[in-house]
């Protein structure tokens, strides 16, 4: 079973769930977004006493908060129990061009100039992982979502507005990537 878990799947397997579970969601009246579930912790918390965006029944949705955190279980458990003996694999071209902005081959996921403890600890580290959660937070909250309950959910939901969400999110990311990147680093 452990040889079954932790082999490379089919990027057509992830489609598959990911379009059950949409037409779950569907069926169920339910969309899917992580960004909400911010606003549902704080409702449940009590934030809606003080603050009338958070006053309402958070516990319509407590099926997004068991997803939230079967996610974060998900994560450790994959990450610390079913790595592969493989090492990762990283493109030649994206090493190439991460060493001409100064950061070493990749052994992780994330880089370790920006996400690890050092990183952080220091003025430009800790700045640039700030204000991006600050930008990231804004942006999810201003866009009405995040980019995954836009680009999963409102585009099945073959919402207009979504489909403008994720336009600006990809637009933003080839800005960042290509142009703003480069000036940090």
């Amino acid at each position: 079973m452990s040889e079954f878990l932790t082999q490379s799947w089919s990027w057509w397997f992830s489609g598959l769930v990911i379009s059950a579970v949409m037409f779950i969601l569907l069926f169920f009246g339910q969309s899917f977004g992580f960004s909400s579930n911010l606003r549902t912790i704080c409702a449940a918390a009590g934030a809606g006493k003080k603050v009338s965006f958070f006053n309402f029944s958070w516990k319509n949705q407590l099926w997004n908060i068991v997803f939230l955190v079967g996610a974060i279980i998900g994560g450790f458990l994959s990450g610390s129990l079913l790595q592969g003996s493989e090492p990762m694999v990283v493109s030649a071209a994206t090493v190439r061009d991460l060493q001409e902005l100064g950061f070493s081959s990749p052994s992780s996921l994330q880089p370790s100039e920006l996400f690890s403890l050092e990183a952080v600890l220091t003025l430009k580290g800790f700045l640039i992982l700030a204000i991006g959660g600050i930008l990231v937070g804004f942006g999810s909250r201003y866009a009405g979502g995040c980019t995954s309950g836009h680009a999963i959910s409102g585009l099945s939901d073959l919402q207009l507005p979504s489909l403008i969400a994720v336009v600006g999110f990809f637009t933003g990311g080839l800005v960042m990537t290509h142009l703003i990147f480069p000036l940090i680093f």
